[in-house]
């Protein structure tokens, strides 16, 4: 069994690698070791992740897709989340969440446990996945419509200003840029996406 973390944040300038050290304890207070990491800027509300498909492409059966809670791995639509996990289920692949404590069971030795017992946790485990992916969703529509009737009501005073730029990113993409790093580079060193140092760049 081969673990995976999935570290994914929303936008370029958010640290998706921001959970990495907390996963890292998770699995070794769990006896086991992170093989391998899968870090992104996407949103959640895509099915069509690179790095998450990677993920499942580099899988073997029985490994496990580790993140720190359901919503890195799900803000979909529900039929998207339905191909989502017709995918993870193609791999035999196990999501395990740290916020989603049945999901851990895979982690510890189950050499005691029957067949009716493993079947029982995998069956509650799935349930309780699918319904916190339903939560993240509704978490993230209700944020959207906060979020537009905050900006029409700024809008209509006149005040609204837009997204502020991060100037201490930006400074530190160019501080790279200047040294003579790469695009790619940079991006993995500062913990953005590529585009935001394409962006800063033009």
């Amino acid at each position: 069994m081969f673990i995976r973390a999935y570290l994914r944040a929303s936008t370029d300038d958010q640290d998706a690698s921001r959970a990495k050290d907390v996963l890292i304890q998770f699995a070794a207070d769990n006896d086991h070791k992170i093989a391998a990491f899968y870090t992104e800027n996407e949103s959640g509300t895509k099915l069509e992740r690179p790095e998450l498909f990677r993920l499942l492409d580099d899988s073997q059966e029985d490994d496990v897709l580790l993140i720190e809670q359901v919503d890195r791995l799900s803000r979909l639509s529900q039929d998207d989340w339905t191909k989502l996990k017709a995918q993870i289920a193609a791999r035999k692949v196990t999501v395990v969440s740290m916020d989603l404590s049945t999901s851990h069971a895979v982690l510890k030795p189950v050499k005691d446990q029957d067949d009716f017992t493993k079947g029982m946790i995998a069956a509650v485990n799935g349930m309780l996945l699918d319904m916190l992916a339903v939560v993240a969703r509704k978490d993230y529509d209700d944020r959207r419509r906060r979020q537009a009737e905050g900006i029409k009501q700024a809008q209509a005073r006149k005040v609204y200003k837009g997204r502020p730029v991060d100037q201490d990113l930006h400074k530190r993409i160019k501080d790279c840029l200047d040294s003579g790093m790469s695009l790619r580079k940079t991006a993995t060193s500062v913990g953005c996406a590529l585009s935001t140092v394409q962006r800063v760049m033009r």
